[in-house]
Formats: structure tokens, C-alpha cells, sequence
């Protein structure tokens, strides 16, 4: 029997992959001009179709606010390639590391390497962003890349790939088209490094199918990042901002806030603040251009389900308008909604929830909050409020997370000098900047033997001589 023909995607999937291995193989590492005239094309191509890109990721949205693709995608992009450009010629640069001192006056070093073809495999909630920030890594790093978008932003996708190729050979950068049969060929392909962003559940799928090629990975998840309000919190400042963070994009974001811990007396009053901040900043009409849709009906039934849950549990929901409103629901726009008295049985407390849903919960002791998140999955993020410095430093030290932020929320992320990664169930690996360099580098340890070392000693026939460098090794051990 004749085999099914390859799809005319899956056929230039494996083209790509193999055209690149073969040049990566083949050819010198790319200078550092090459590297930077790389950026330097990456950065036209972004700048030259900004408005492409807003209304194609808006049009995938069903709505999407232009300022957030602004201010969350476009510039932390550019962000990311004026900082790589800016310090690529150190961190490329070989370096010196301390010889032990029975092999003086041998000298070490530490040549950076590309490691060759890096998959990307990005997610839809910030596609630009999440697509193009690992690209800098990988093109700052010397490899060349392949990209495979999501299929829940078929427009941006179809632009990028467009736009890709206009300034990219296919063996530098590449975008793949964007059904399920090129995302289970992608994974199976023998990468040099994987990065994948998205939920945990496909994460695991994604390591198993990377593990069969010993490909590593770079895992971005999510989880349930907790926002944590101290007893010593300015609770207006903090209601704040924590419905700027979990508002941003509609709450589909992967450090937003996903529950926020407060103080049992103050739940009511944070509340109600919190709602009238959400309702301060993008109003109670569904066609507020700031507010962008969910992606997808299924999305939208979800956060109906996770809110009916909720309600039947015994939690009060504070909301605008309720989600089935025909004005909201045809915009795919759900309403921002804070779950007064969550508890942990409910199932809003155990999924991402991905979405402008905020539930609360009251604490007595200090010490509940760190105990709450130590029984659960270590988080993406985590975010507290206060002015009780020991408060907070206990916090930090007895939790773990992927990164945190302090009296505000997600800002950590925007930081070029710090790693953005996750821990345990919410990632693995980290990026941004010279962290994004290194994860992507081999850095190469290499000996340089001197004349004047005495390491023909260690030769046999063994004798007296062997003895006396033995003890002079211990000496110096």
C-alpha cells in the first residue's frame, strides 16, 4: 500500500530543518556583523509592519487593543533586540577562567559556541512577542531558527511568515505553517534546543517527545501565580494594580495574577475596591476599545463554567454585566470579574485560569499564605504587597517561583538583565537577554597546555617522580 503524501507544509517543514543543519554543520559561526545585521533585519521587520501586525493579531483576537500589542509586544521586542545589539560583542567574547594552580601556567577559557537549530513554538496570547524574543536569543547566540506559531492566531501567523521570509534566507529564520500535523512533526524533530511557551499539560508532551532526541528544552508555563496582600498593604495601591496586571490583555497573560491572598478582615473592602479600579479602567461597555476579546468561544465557555462553579460553591461573584449578555458574549469581551470567598475545592482555585477572573481568599496568620502555595505547584510568578520588609523577606525566602515582583504585578518580566524562566511545574530553562545568549550557547571549556608544565610527569613508567608530584598535588588540593 502507497503512503499517505506528505502535506506540501510538512514537506517544507523538513526541508527547512534539514537546509539548516546542513549549514549550520557546514559553515563557521556567523561573526558578530553577521549577528547584528541579523538584529538589525529583525528590527525592520517589525518596525515596517507595525500596523500589519496590530490589526492581524486584533482580527485573531476578535478584538485586541492596539496600545496592548504596543506596549506588551512591539516595544519589549525592540527592547530585546537594541539590548542584544548593544552587548553582543561581550558576551560573544571568549573568557578567561582561573587555572588550577598544579597546571600553571596553562591558561582556561570559555569560547561561546551556537549550538546549532533552535525550535520555537509559541503560544497565541502574545504572539509577536513570544515568537520574536526567543528569535533575538537564538540569532544573538549564532543559530538559526525555526518558528511555529500558534493555530488560534492563523492571520498573524500567515503575515509573520510572509514578513519572515522578505528578510530572512530560510537557513537563518523560518516560519512554519500552523496545523496539528506540523506541530507533532516539530516536536519530533531533533532540535539543537527547543523553546516551547504555553500550558503545562502540553509542556510535559512537548519534554517527552524532545526527550526522545536528548533535545533540551525551555519550558515558559503557567500555573496559578499567586498575589499575595500583606497586613501592611496600602489596599487602594494595591487593588490598583493588581487589576492592571490581571486586566492586561483580558487576563490572558501567564504571569498574571491568578488569586490573590488577603487579609480575612480586609477581603470585603479589597473587593470592592478591586472591582472599582477594574471598572475605573476599561468602564462597563463591552465596546471600550482598551478591552480586548478572548480568543475563542471555547476560551469564553470556560471562564462561564469556572464562574458557574464558583457560584454553585458558594462564592459571591462581582461582575458588571453576566457573561451570557449578547452585547459582551458577541464580542467575545467577558466581563471583569472578582470571586469574593473562593475556596480551594472550587475549580477556579485548581485550573489557570487564563481569562479577567479574579478570585480572593482570606487568610488569618501570616504564615497561611506561604503555606497555601507551598502545598500546590511552584508558580510562574508571584506577586506581594506591603511595607513590612521582614514580612516580605520571609515570603521570598520560604517560596519558590519563577520570578516576583514586589508591590506591583508582571513588571519583572520587562527586565532585560534578569532571566525570565519558570520552576518545577511551571517551566524550566530561562531567557531575555544574555540569559537568553547563554541558554542558546555552548560555552565550550578549552585547556591550553603550557611548555613550561611539568605534566609529563604523569607519564608512565611510574617511579620516585610520580611520588614526588603526588605530594605536591596534595599540597596544593
Amino acid at each position: 500500500m502507497d503512503r499517505p503524501l506528505k502535506s506540501p507544509g510538512l514537506h517544507a517543514l523538513e526541508e527547512t530543518f534539514q537546509r539548516q543543519v546542513e549549514t549550520s554543520r557546514g559553515e563557521p559561526a556567523p561573526t558578530l556583523q553577521a549577528r547584528l545585521d541579523r538584529l538589525r533585519r529583525l528590527r525592520a521587520a517589525v518596525t515596517e509592519n507595525e500596523a500589519r501586525f496590530e490589526a492581524a493579531i486584533s482580527a485573531d483576537f476578535g478584538h485586541r487593543s492596539t496600545v496592548e500589542t504596543v506596549i506588551a509586544e512591539t516595544m519589549l521586542v525592540l527592547g530585546e533586540i537594541k539590548h542584544a545589539a548593544k552587548h553582543l560583542k561581550h558576551w560573544m567574547a571568549p573568557q578567561k577562567i582561573p587555572t588550577t594552580l598544579q597546571f600553571a601556567p596553562a591558561k582556561n577559557r570559555l569560547i561561546p559556541q551556537p549550538l546549532g537549530v533552535v525550535g520555537i513554538m509559541a503560544p497565541w496570547n502574545y504572539p509577536l512577542q513570544l515568537t520574536l524574543a526567543p528569535a533575538v536569543a537564538a540569532i544573538a547566540a549564532g543559530n538559526s531558527a525555526i518558528i511555529k506559531p500558534s493555530e488560534l492566531v492563523p492571520r498573524f501567523a500567515e503575515l509573520l511568515m510572509e514578513v519572515i521570509a522578505k528578510k530572512f534566507d530560510a537557513t537563518e529564520l523560518a516560519v512554519t505553517d500552523i496545523d496539528e500535523e506540523i506541530a507533532k512533526a516539530f516536536v519530533a524533530l531533533p532540535f539543537d534546543h527547543l523553546i516551547f511557551t504555553g500550558s503545562t499539560r502540553v509542556g510535559r508532551l512537548v519534554a517527552e517527545a524532545a526527550g526522545r532526541n536528548l533535545t533540551p528544552v525551555t519550558l515558559e508555563l503557567g500555573g496559578k501565580s499567586p498575589a499575595i496582600v500583606d497586613g501592611s498593604a496600602d489596599i487602594d495601591e494595591a487593588t490598583r494594580r493588581i487589576a492592571y496586571g490581571k486586566l492586561l490583555n483580558a487576563g490572558q497573560t501567564c504571569i498574571a495574577p491568578d488569586y490573590a491572598l488577603v487579609p480575612e478582615a480586609s477581603v470585603q473592602s479589597f473587593a470592592m475596591r478591586l472591582q472599582g479600579h477594574m471598572q475605573h479602567m476599561y468602564g462597563t461597555d463591552p465596546a471600550n476599545p482598551d478591552y480586548t476579546s478572548i480568543i475563542s468561544d471555547r476560551h469564553y465557555t470556560r471562564l462561564e463554567r469556572l464562574v458557574a462553579d464558583a457560584a454553585a460553591k458558594g462564592a459571591s461573584i462581582m461582575q458588571p454585566a453576566a457573561p451570557n449578555d449578547p452585547d459582551w458574549k458577541g464580542k467575545r469581551k467577558f466581563p471583569p470579574t472578582v470571586i469574593v470567598d473562593a475556596t480551594p475545592e472550587m475549580a477556579v482555585m485548581q485550573e489557570e485560569i487564563f481569562g479577567p477572573l479574579l478570585p480572593v481568599m482570606g487568610y488569618r496568620d501570616a504564615a497561611d499564605p506561604i503555606a497555601y502555595i507551598n502545598k500546590h505547584d511552584r508558580p510562574l510568578a508571584l506577586y506581594w504587597f506591603g511595607t513590612d520588609s521582614a514580612a516580605r523577606d520571609e515570603v521570598l525566602a520560604r517560596t519558590v517561583s519563577g520570578g516576583v515582583t514586589v508591590n506591583d504585578c508582571l513588571f519583572h518580566f520587562a527586565q532585560a538583565y534578569q532571566p525570565m524562566g519558570g520552576v518545577g511545574a511551571s517551566g524550566t530553562g530561562a531567557y531575555h537577554g544574555e540569559w537568553g545568549f547563554k541558554t542558546l550557547t555552548k560555552l565550550k571549556p578549552v585547556f591550553y597546555r603550557s611548555r613550561l608544565n611539568r605534566l609529563a610527569d604523569l607519564y608512565p613508567p611510574y617511579g620516585a617522580k610520580i611520588a614526588r608530584l603526588e605530594k605536591l598535588m596534595r599540597y596544593l588540593s
